[in-house]
């Protein structure tokens, strides 16, 4: 079958995760469209509304020389880009809420000032817009995602142990750990490893609120991570293709939410970045719970 991107199945860690929690939730944040404007859904939280907003600020740095990074303080900057995320933009119902989580975030990046680490160091930046390659090309289907930050691990100019390599390092904004099944980082070590000509030589996960450096993971073995991903790929292409996008359960704790926005009982806030239409829920607020941004 020839290469056609526009009639491939993308998956990635986000598509991925909703479709193993749910099919019925993959259905509804990655297939389905309103009929109003055609656009995708996305309902907005708090968590992830903060960890939006952190990213975006540190994002930012990668594309400054690297002795201007951490010249000016990042919350003047953190102020702009929660002018996003302010008020019901955000799944803010309360000036308390708001405040809580905008304090959080610029905690976060103050930390991130104090004790910057590899952000020091050079990074690479893959020339995509959206990172991608070809998972499986007689099936059509593409794997994608976003990596928070590649730092360059040089050669040592003096010989010795060769790097010349880059290191995965992932932002956490969520108080929880990432699990230890996640696939997270086999994912985004394959996007490194076919998206640039750098050998990925480590990985790390930055829990921004409670470190104060990367925690260095094992990496995960590239064979048997191909063969695991590509594997959920082609059950989300084949219930894509058979229309099996139902609930196990009928109905639970994560399409739940998604039915109110297809069933009108959620309220339109805007239209995001990703030209995404934006809801929130009233009834269902998550204050008191944390999100995994990812």
């Amino acid at each position: 079958m020839p290469q056609d991107k526009f009639t491939a199945t993308w998956v990635s860690h986000s598509s991925i995760s909703d479709f193993l929690n749910c099919p019925r939730a993959y259905n509804l944040k990655n297939v389905w469209k309103r009929p109003e404007t055609n656009h995708k859904v996305q309902l907005t939280t708090p968590p992830l509304s903060l960890g939006s907003a952190v990213h975006e600020v540190i994002e930012a740095l990668s594309i400054l020389p690297t002795n201007t990074r951490f010249t000016q303080t990042l919350i003047p900057k953190f102020e702009i880009v929660w002018e996003k995320y302010t008020g019901k933009l955000g799944g803010f119902f309360n000036v308390e809420t708001e405040y809580k989580y905008k304090t959080r975030g610029q905690e976060m990046l103050r930390k991130l000032e104090l004790n910057p680490g590899p952000l020091k160091n050079l990074a690479v930046k893959i020339n995509m817009d959206l990172p991608h390659f070809w998972l499986d090309e007689e099936n059509n289907i593409i794997l994608c995602g976003k990596i928070d930050w590649l730092e360059y691990l040089p050669a040592s100019p003096a010989g010795g142990e060769e790097k010349d390599g880059v290191n995965i390092i992932d932002f956490k904004t969520s108080k929880n750990d990432e699990h230890e099944d996640s696939l997270q980082l086999p994912i985004y070590y394959l996007l490194a490893a076919s998206c640039q000509k750098r050998k990925v030589l480590s990985a790390s996960y930055w829990y921004l609120e409670n470190s104060l450096k990367p925690t260095q993971q094992a990496l995960p073995d590239k064979d048997a991570a191909l063969i695991k991903i590509l594997k959920i790929a082609k059950e989300i292409k084949l219930a894509r293709t058979l229309n099996k996008l139902s609930c196990p359960h009928n109905g639970c704790k994560h399409c739940e939410p998604l039915e109110r926005i297809y069933k009108g009982g959620a309220e339109f806030v805007g239209v995001n970045s990703f030209g995404q239409d934006c809801f929130v829920l009233p009834l269902l607020q998550t204050e008191n719970r944390e999100g995994k941004i990812l």
